[in-house]
């Protein structure tokens, strides 16, 4: 841990003094919310913490709201200036008329690992069973779905029912306790509960299930009246993302990883740093398949979904024009990806 720590500083060191010979001025002050603590939250923690947004000309804050509905109602309201978060839940919220457009998508397919508690051997021993969840209808549960799905069940068919639990945090402790026999976890968490005799009972990562995961969501207002700040955030973003991505900081994201979600294992961190590596797009590109896969499920519960063009909470301009500039292959560049 002393060296990972030594590292951590070096590589701090290294990113502040390219803030101080780049950085725009003035400096402006921005909120970015998020729901989710995974791991896939660290390009925009090391986005932060290492003065990336700062870089480009903005002072962005990063904060927890522990459930994606109050976080989408937060950036509606303009408490927030962006969420970074899936698209289950600003889907429902645009249905609704909210006014919110996807800037950027850094994860466009299923990620999750589908984890029972120790009795539970094959699908099959799912049915009548209780899956945990952080919302109905949000994230979690599309992913929850999806798993399902996978795994050949139905809810309805098969009497599997969905509680409330909480983030992903909470669903790992409801299911060491009992109260759940399923649930959807990424690496970080599913590591240690395999290592206690848990099973995992699919990597959906090596599946290839379109969805539309963690991203840039900004009002339409705020795109037309404040493009330049969104680009600013954005542009930050990238370099995290390009940072978590290049191999040479690996020990700074661990370190990155273990600070945020609070973790003591160094393994269980690096469980997370693979399902940054393995699931964040260089160039994150929000996917229309991913969206539809999102709309297709939803419509379950809210027929009047379908009706509507997933394609127009889209605003993915400020992105491809950064890319058309060379900006994401110069940040390739200034962080290897190999």
């Amino acid at each position: 841990m002393p060296g990972l720590a030594l590292q951590l500083i070096v590589a701090m060191f290294v990113a502040l003094c390219g803030v101080r010979s780049h950085a725009a001025a003035p400096t402006r002050k921005a909120v970015i919310g998020h729901a989710a603590l995974n791991a896939r939250v660290a390009p925009l923690w090391v986005a932060e913490d290492f003065g990336l947004f700062v870089k480009h000309g903005v002072s962005a804050n990063a904060i927890f709201i522990r459930q994606a509905p109050v976080l989408v109602a937060a950036l509606t309201a303009g408490d927030v200036h962006a969420a970074y978060t899936g698209g289950t839940t600003v889907l429902t919220a645009v249905t609704g008329g909210a006014d919110l457009k996807t800037v950027a998508t850094l994860t466009n397919k299923l990620g999750y690992d589908v984890v029972a508690a120790p009795s539970i051997k094959t699908a099959k021993d799912l049915r009548g069973k209780k899956v945990g969840v952080q919302t109905l209808a949000g994230t979690v549960w599309m992913g929850a779905m999806l798993g399902l799905e996978y795994l050949g069940l139905d809810p309805e068919r098969d009497k599997i029912t969905f509680l409330v639990i909480g983030d992903q945090t909470v669903a790992t402790q409801a299911l060491e306790a009992g109260q759940i026999d399923m649930t959807v976890l990424d690496g970080v968490f599913s590591r240690r509960l395999r290592q206690k005799g848990f099973n995992v009972l699919a990597e959906l990562g090596k599946a290839n299930i379109p969805f539309s995961s963690q991203g840039l969501v900004a009002r339409g207002t705020t795109l037309r009246e404040q493009r330049d700040l969104i680009e600013s955030m954005l542009k930050g973003l990238l370099e995290g993302m390009a940072f978590c991505l290049s191999p040479r900081n690996k020990p700074a994201v661990v370190a990155t990883i273990m600070k945020h979600l609070k973790l003591n294992d160094p393994a269980s961190a690096e469980e997370g740093y693979l399902d940054v590596i393995n699931g964040v797009e260089r160039k994150p590109f929000p996917t229309v398949d991913g969206l539809r896969n999102i709309q297709r499920l939803m419509k379950l519960r809210n027929p009047a979904i379908e009706k509507f063009k997933v394609e127009e909470m889209i605003d993915d301009r400020i992105l491809r024009q950064l890319d058309a500039s060379g900006f994401i292959d110069g940040l390739a560049k200034t962080y290897p990806p190999k």
